[in-house]
């Protein structure tokens, strides 16, 4: 199994996900990501899916279960780069990402965070 690599920048953490995503790998994405985020004290979550072609409604759940999971340890997530047949899939499972943000790319999902911060450290 390929673990997806973790990035920090800043005070935000980078998964971008290069691979076919199977059941194992999103599980083992999750609990990376809640471990880095404890123990690196990260304020955001940035997931990456700009190479992810297909999702089946187990791997869709657990895109807002991650960032349920990031939430818990006062982090945001924003979700990067879905494709237009991804997200058409989602809607077609019923799936919805929940309260969890989304953007076009990686330099709006950081904005978005940027957003956030400003908004939560007054």
């Amino acid at each position: 199994m390929e673990r997806i690599p973790i990035l920090k920048i800043g005070d935000v953490l980078l998964a971008s996900i290069q691979i076919d995503l199977q059941d194992r790998d999103v599980l083992a994405l999750q609990e990376d990501l809640a471990e880095k985020i404890c123990s690196s004290g990260a304020r955001g979550v940035i997931l990456d899916i700009s190479a992810v072609d297909i999702v089946d409604s187990f791997i869709g759940r657990m895109f807002a279960t991650i960032a349920a999971t990031s939430r818990l340890f006062d982090a945001e997530t924003v979700v990067v780069g879905m494709r237009p047949a991804v997200a058409i899939t989602l809607v077609e499972l019923g799936l919805t990402l929940g309260e969890v943000r989304t953007a076009l790319d990686l330099e709006k999902g950081l904005a978005i965070l940027a957003a956030l911060g400003d908004r939560t450290d007054r």
